[in-house]
């Protein structure tokens, strides 16, 4: 393909489709990651507040709630619960869970804005 046809980023036109979709793709599996660990800080933030007495799982709705952000998480924490030791009522596996969601946000990240930073050049 010749220099002037390509287009200011240098990249063949027949490979823009893929690029975008690829791009779009990243897009959506930052903002799924993003999304899990919003749950979790709010599971835990919750879980503190029902600890602390300050909200009472007798209302509905924090408990309906609570069940919502227990079926949205419990996948997530299984399989880290089987391999870290039982601490009794220390549950270790959402900061495990977080810990791994920040790890994998990284290249997500870099890839999704070095992406939009090329395609802007």
């Amino acid at each position: 393909m010749d220099r002037r046809t390509r287009p200011r980023g240098g990249r063949p036109a027949e490979n823009d489709s893929l690029y975008e979709l690829l791009n779009a793709l990243n897009g959506i599996v930052y903002i799924v990651l993003e999304a899990v660990w919003w749950i979790i800080i709010v599971q835990a933030v919750l879980s503190w507040l029902i600890a602390f007495n300050v909200i009472n799982t007798s209302n509905e709705y924090v408990r309906n709630g609570l069940y919502a952000l227990d079926r949205m998480t419990e996948p997530l924490y299984r399989p880290v619960r089987k391999v870290l030791p039982d601490l009794g009522a220390l549950d270790l596996s959402p900061m495990v869970v977080l810990l791994a969601v920040i790890i994998l946000q990284g290249p997500v990240r870099e890839n999704l804005f070095g992406a939009l930073m090329r395609a802007t050049i």
